[in-house]
């Protein structure tokens, strides 16, 4: 039971999932919430470990979420989950997509789909950055201190070199998320 209710519940977040891994990570956490028990930190550590892995990132996290909850058969029902509405609707969406993509409906869809996706990716940022970067064991207060002992400070200064480094600079992700896993393991390790 447990394994189908696995494959279902990565199904339904395949068939939802819009805008690939990054939006779908909001999904995930929801339904893994409702699933079981997944702390915020555990999900923060999912999230790095799908990253890092070769391969998509929510199947990646699918993986991992089914291998924590059942061994290898979990980790097969929710991959296979996960993976199944992509194949299907790839195949079904491409032979009408070239026949009517010219249509405004269809562009209607798709310019609303992607705000959608950005907005997903957001939060999905959010939840990620929460757990990272702010001690959660200290509450915030108005003064100058009180700001950075709130903040992780060095997470959010590899944070923001991480934007820099890709915005300004165009340094190849794998670089620099090969660099931070460095310094982190140096500095926070």
């Amino acid at each position: 039971m447990v394994l189908l209710n696995l494959y279902v519940m990565f199904f339904s977040i395949g068939i939802f999932g819009f805008g690939g891994g990054y939006a779908m990570l909001p999904l995930i956490f929801q339904r893994v919430q409702e699933f079981g028990q997944m702390s915020a930190q555990e999900f923060s550590d999912l999230v790095a470990l799908s990253q890092v892995t070769p391969g998509p990132v929510s199947v990646n996290a699918a993986t991992y979420v089914g291998y924590n909850y059942a061994g290898v058969p979990g980790a097969v029902a929710a991959t296979l989950g996960i993976a199944t509405p992509s194949f299907v609707l790839v195949i079904v969406v491409m032979s009408f997509l070239n026949k009517y993509y010219k249509s405004k409906g269809i562009q209607g869809v798709m310019n609303g789909i992607k705000p959608a996706t950005v907005g997903l990716i957001a939060s999905a940022a959010f939840y990620i950055g929460q757990t990272v970067m702010v001690n959660s064991q200290v509450l915030p207060v108005s003064t100058f201190a009180g700001i950075i002992e709130y903040l992780n400070v060095l997470p959010f200064i590899m944070f923001i070199c991480t934007i820099i480094l890709i915005a300004k600079f165009k340094v190849n992700p794998i670089i620099i998320t090969l660099l931070m896993g460095i310094i982190g393991a140096v500095l926070c390790g």
